[in-house]
């Protein structure tokens, strides 16, 4: 393998631009965030590219890891920042609230309810589970991907497996899906 200063950064990390923003807009859920996310990546990426070795997998799992890092930080600071909230979602809550019936079952709801569910994950969870389901990346590139080790990829796809089944599970027993037991 060689170093980065034998190849262009263009010639490198452009060819990933779409993965990069793939996993930005699974992570981010927003396009406008994913292409915030996706920016500052190849800007970070660039700046620290002297630094960069070619390893095995190539740039593509360091490019994740920058992604990932960003995306972390940038949930970070999220939660230290202070939120408003507008009067239509306030009154929406408040409906809510006072809705006691039983929830109609809305097979159109299905796919949101799985995105909700994949949203409840810790984001460290979230990011191994997209880039092992929805990417096919192997245990070792995400390992690379997000400078962990391969049992800690394994132990955190599988907990994220785990609090996603039972998540989708407690929905299909409040809507009374067919096949599914409920105990009494």
């Amino acid at each position: 393998m060689g170093s980065a200063d034998e190849q262009s950064f263009e010639a490198l990390a452009l060819p990933h631009l779409d993965t990069v923003y793939r996993v930005a807009r699974r992570l981010a859920r927003h396009e406008q965030d994913a292409e915030d996310l996706v920016q500052e990546t190849f800007l970070k990426a660039y700046a620290a590219f002297d630094r960069f070795q070619v390893r095995e997998f190539g740039i593509k799992p360091w490019l994740l890891k920058i992604l990932t890092n960003t995306f972390l930080n940038r949930q970070q600071r999220a939660k230290r920042a202070p939120r408003a909230t507008d009067p239509q979602t306030l009154d929406e809550t408040q409906a809510d609230d006072t809705d006691t019936g039983p929830p109609d079952l809305d097979y159109e709801h299905l796919d949101q309810e799985v995105k909700q569910a994949l949203d409840q994950l810790a984001p460290e969870f979230r990011t191994v589970l997209l880039l092992w389901a929805t990417m096919e990346f192997s245990y070792r590139e995400i390992a690379d991907a997000l400078d962990v080790p391969i049992g800690t990829v394994m132990s955190r796809l599988h907990r994220a497996r785990q609090q996603l089944a039972r998540t989708l599970h407690d929905f299909a027993r409040e809507q009374r899906l067919p096949g599914v037991k409920t105990q009494k």
